[in-house]
């Protein structure tokens, strides 16, 4: 079993089906985590379900409020952050000719800029300690496109590139920046899509069916663990094999 003893995390996002997932996974494997997302009675939930971890409200809209937010979190943590995982993201699809200035800079502004102030003073931290994990959440149509999502195809492409660059620059220093890529996962936002729609994607998937939260949350676990050292600048997918790199 994969031991965190100690280790010192970040989850945004995680009052939604996936970030759930990775607290659990991380608390059972003994790190102290510090959760957080808009929703406070999901996050009093995390609370009161696992001793290791503590909760912090914030909406990483907020781009001016990101480097107070990185220091209130990893004081509350006992001022050392070992990891991030940015989780936290949001959809608003639309074809593009219909696609307004401000759905265009919405998502590309929470899912792209926030993840990169995010990392950004993550790594300060983390450069004190001379070593430290980031993990960015992408998706799968990051790399394949998809209808309607030209805005968030965009941010979570950027995503990927941007987490190259900052493993280069980083490396040296003990600190590896890598990205999960997931498929089409069983959450509240796959549970909402019409079901003849979801036959035609599940259709497409080898593994024929939707993934789980949990198994985004083994693939954090394995990345946050010393057991990924030597892997930097990477995206792991995870998607039953409908898309590989």
């Amino acid at each position: 079993m994969i031991n965190l003893k100690d280790k010192k995390i970040i989850v945004t996002g995680a009052s939604g089906g996936i970030g759930n997932s990775i607290v659990e996974k991380l608390n059972n494997c003994g790190a102290k985590i510090l959760a957080t997302g808009t929703k406070i009675e999901k996050l009093e939930e995390l609370k009161s379900k696992y001793n290791n971890t503590v909760v912090l409200k914030f909406d990483i809209s907020q781009s001016e409020k990101i480097e107070e937010f990185i220091e209130n979190a990893t004081q509350a943590l006992g001022g050392n952050l070992d990891c991030i995982i940015n989780n936290a993201g949001l959809t608003q699809d639309n074809l593009a000719i219909r696609m307004s200035l401000d759905e265009w800079k919405k998502v590309i502004d929470i899912n792209l800029t926030s993840t990169f102030l995010l990392s950004k003073f993550a790594i300060k931290k983390m450069l004190k300690n001379k070593s430290g994990k980031i993990i960015n959440i992408t998706s799968v149509v990051g790399h394949t496109g998809n209808l309607g999502q030209a805005n968030y195809t965009a941010s979570k492409a950027g995503i990927v590139a941007m987490s190259k660059s900052l493993a280069l620059e980083y490396a040296k220093k003990n600190i590896n920046i890598n990205c999960i890529s997931p498929g089409f996962i069983k959450t509240a936002m796959t549970n909402k899509i019409d079901e003849k729609f979801k036959e035609l994607i599940v259709s497409k998937i080898p593994s024929a069916r939707l993934g789980e939260p949990e198994d985004i949350a083994n693939a954090v676990l394995f990345l946050a663990s010393n057991q990924s050292d030597y892997i930097n600048g990477e995206t792991i997918h995870v998607n039953g094999g409908m898309y590989m790199a």
